[in-house]
């Protein structure tokens, strides 16, 4: 069901809203945030857009079968125009779990066990079928919303073939896409089934423009695509990189309310008096590297007997993918190795780590206030937004450890303390040169972090990829 035809679509898996079914059948929605919600609002009212994503629950099926398949409710989206999609429920599992997280995500963060896997076997290519169908249908209602000649962008691994089916279907339009995740190098993206691997980049080639979020992870597309398809390969598709920034404006808003300044005082009373404090708030996907992370936490209180009782570790672990047994496993396994710190050092007034595994942003809010440092140690990540978040909310001013794998690496590098993400001892000794550098030094080093880490906040980050595709 088409409306008149926009000038800007927006295309991603998830949507600006997500709607729950209450015990009397009434439905509740939801608001979320982010880059796309932030850029979207940069270009203003009179710019007709539309956000095509997918319905990924029940709740998210019923608000589609209310709206007869077309535009969400203006009051439910923060007045966005939004058209979700209510993709049949098995397809959307094996494209969604079984192809975008169950291989591509793999893929591009290298995170394969090889000796055992991946097995590219037929019910990977019953799942890749699903992949297409998935990645069909957005190509079809993106054609069917756009006005001649719109801009549309297409957002991350989900959608990879996206592009190239629409632009089949509808060569007029101006088509970005844009990876938020890291590109894996030639020799690991082609652990991928050769035809597989030719269509995932023939999909994104598809596009006027491919966008990353750093030169890095652009040029291992570019490379991907000479060793795969060839020399001279992109031919018309421009490559461009627009890091991602921190929305200063709404984090420091954010930070200062009344339900932060409670959960700081709780934190405060938790850590305990004149003790410092170590933080790192992730989802726990396996790419975040928690587990050496509090590996190298007990090897700085090892390696360190003058930080017992006088650090804490703060670390914020909230549930990710847990339909999947393996982040089940990873979450019980952060669990464990906590504890097992807690147990070895722990005295009856100091708890060495605090563990929170439910979800709560004020909470993280707080912890950023409040950290002497932050450790973020992906084995590898798109940007880290955490890594520009905590710096542009920090009080007193905060000591950065930062994984060299992280994309954030390229902005954050000079003003970091910079670890190999895999160096237990390694890590462990720039925690203790985070933790002993001079309070003057860590504010300044901290202010220079939230300099480069408001650089390019979404608003930009959207309205430049926008202008660049217009060109």
């Amino acid at each position: 069901m088409a409306t008149q035809g926009a000038e800007v679509l927006v295309a991603s898996n998830r949507g600006p809203v997500s709607y729950t079914v209450g015990p009397d059948g009434e439905l509740g929605s939801r608001r979320g945030g982010g880059g796309l919600v932030s850029g979207l609002s940069a270009i203003g009212p009179d710019t007709d857009a539309v956000w095509v994503c997918a319905a990924l629950g029940d709740g998210d099926r019923e608000a589609v079968r209310r709206a007869d398949g077309g535009l969400l409710p203006a009051e439910d989206t923060g007045g966005q125009r939004v058209r979700m999609l209510d993709i049949d429920a098995e397809v959307y599992a094996d494209a969604y779990n079984g192809i975008a997280n169950s291989a591509l995500w793999f893929v591009h963060h290298m995170m394969y066990q090889t000796p055992l896997e991946p097995v590219f076997d037929a019910e990977f290519r019953r799942q890749w079928d699903a992949y297409r169908a998935y990645n069909q249908a957005f190509a079809e209602a993106l054609a069917e919303e756009a006005a001649p000649g719109a801009a549309v962008l297409i957002q991350d691994y989900h959608l990879a073939l996206a592009p190239r089916m629409l632009r089949k279907l509808r060569p007029d339009l101006r088509i970005g896409h844009f990876s938020h995740t890291p590109w894996a190098p030639p020799d690991y993206f082609r652990l991928l089934p050769d035809d597989i691997a030719a269509e995932l980049l023939t999909g994104i080639l598809g596009a006027d423009r491919a966008a990353f979020l750093t030169r890095r992870w652009a040029d291992a597309f570019t490379d991907c695509c000479h060793a795969v398809l060839g020399p001279g390969i992109p031919s018309g598709t421009e490559i461009g990189v627009h890091g991602l920034g921190a929305d200063a404006e709404f984090l420091r808003e954010r930070a200062h309310r009344a339900d932060v300044d409670e959960r700081m005082a709780a934190l405060r009373e938790q850590i305990g008096e004149g003790r410092r404090s170590i933080v790192r708030v992730d989802r726990t996907e396996l790419s975040k590297n928690i587990v050496r992370g509090l590996l190298a936490y007990r090897r700085l209180l090892e390696d360190h007997p003058e930080w017992r009782e006088r650090v804490v570790h703060v670390a914020f672990a909230y549930p990710s993918r847990q339909d999947l047994a393996l982040y089940r496993s990873y979450m019980d396994e952060v669990r464990r190795v906590a504890e097992e710190i807690n147990s070895e050092y722990g005295t009856e007034g100091w708890t060495p780590v605090l563990l929170h595994l439910d979800d709560d942003f004020a909470r993280s809010l707080a912890a950023y206030r409040l950290a002497d440092v932050a450790l973020v140690n992906p084995i590898r990540d798109g940007m880290n937004l955490v890594a520009k978040e905590v710096p542009v909310v920090s009080d007193e001013g905060v000591a950065l450890v930062l994984s060299r794998e992280a994309g954030a690496y390229e902005e954050l590098a000079e003003h970091a303390i910079t670890v190999n993400p895999y160096d237990i001892v390694g890590t462990a000794e720039a925690l203790h040169e985070a933790l002993t550098l001079p309070n003057s030094a860590r504010a300044e080093r901290s202010k220079h972090l939230a300099d480069a880490a408001t650089a390019l906040p979404p608003t930009k980050w959207f309205l430049d990829q926008l202008n660049a595709l217009r060109g």
